[in-house]
């Protein structure tokens, strides 16, 4: 119990610093991973090493483009630059298929645009938990689909429409109102299981919600002052724990910014804001 507690605080103080240093964060939720694991995999109990192979598989795939280059996404700048519309709102969900434990497997499933970015959009794809396709207020704030495999990029254009004809993802009103496509050849070095497969990368706005979940935990633990310890051992909590109060009014301010990406006037609300 201590141990998880701990991981807790830790996350707070962990997203301060991500929230301030970093540029685009890919968020992995161990939740989810766990039920992926269950769901299409049927893995029960997934061990480490399996868990560990969804996260590779999702940090490769998002690197597909610098592996081999095409005439976009080729860097990191232009990866995220599309997907981050401003500083705060750097917090991105991913979402992959098909994902298979045994790359060995010597039958390939005929897959194709339209049902890999269908599936991309379903919430048990989403390598995070946030209880989106219960909150309708919730959006995407962007979307980028790279797609891998023997694709005929005419037919991308096509699917692009169906998707959007059949509203299967609901956009924010401030900006853009489609999902952005990558192409990416297969690496030679791989058999191929799937002729198509493809990555997500999003912003959502239910993003929030998991800080929500966290900062609700922490405010219950912190008001009874329970398992700090092993902190006060440490010099930045020799003497108080503004450090810890200090991360959780940061996240709140995260919070509130993926909140206001909901409203409609956003951007007239950011530039009165500045």
């Amino acid at each position: 119990m201590s141990n998880v507690v701990i991981q807790l605080y830790n996350s707070l103080l962990t997203l301060k610093r991500l929230m301030q240093n970093a540029d685009c964060v890919v968020v992995l939720h161990n939740t989810a991973l766990n039920q992926i694991a269950a769901d299409p995999l049927h893995i029960q109990n997934p061990s480490f090493s399996q868990t560990n192979q969804l996260v590779s598989t999702i940090m490769s795939a998002s690197t597909f483009t610098l592996h081999y280059p095409g005439y976009m996404n080729n860097d990191l700048i232009s990866l995220i630059a599309s997907l981050i519309p401003t500083p705060w709102l750097h917090f991105l969900m991913t979402g992959y298929t098909l994902l298979t434990m045994d790359q060995s497997v010597a039958s390939v499933r005929k897959t194709t645009v339209l049902d890999v970015m269908t599936w991309l959009l379903q919430p048990k794809n989403v390598m995070v938990s946030t209880g989106r396709d219960r909150h309708t207020n919730h959006s995407y704030i962007t979307i980028l689909n790279t797609i891998q495999g023997d694709v005929n990029p005419t037919q991308v254009h096509k699917n692009l429409q169906r998707i959007r004809k059949r509203k299967l993802a609901n956009f924010i009103l401030w900006g853009p109102t489609s999902i952005q496509v990558a192409l990416s050849r297969k690496s030679p070095y791989l058999p191929f299981v799937h002729w198509v497969s493809g990555l997500m990368m999003a912003n959502h706005t239910s993003i929030s919600s998991l800080f929500e979940r966290t900062c609700h935990q922490y405010d219950k633990l912190r008001k009874r002052e329970a398992f700090l310890e092993l902190f006060r051992k440490e010099d930045m909590f020799k003497d108080n724990f503004d450090e810890m109060d200090t991360s959780r009014e940061i996240v709140q301010q995260l919070m509130d910014k993926y909140h206001m990406a909901t409203w409609p006037d956003y951007i007239s609300w950011g530039t009165q804001e500045q």
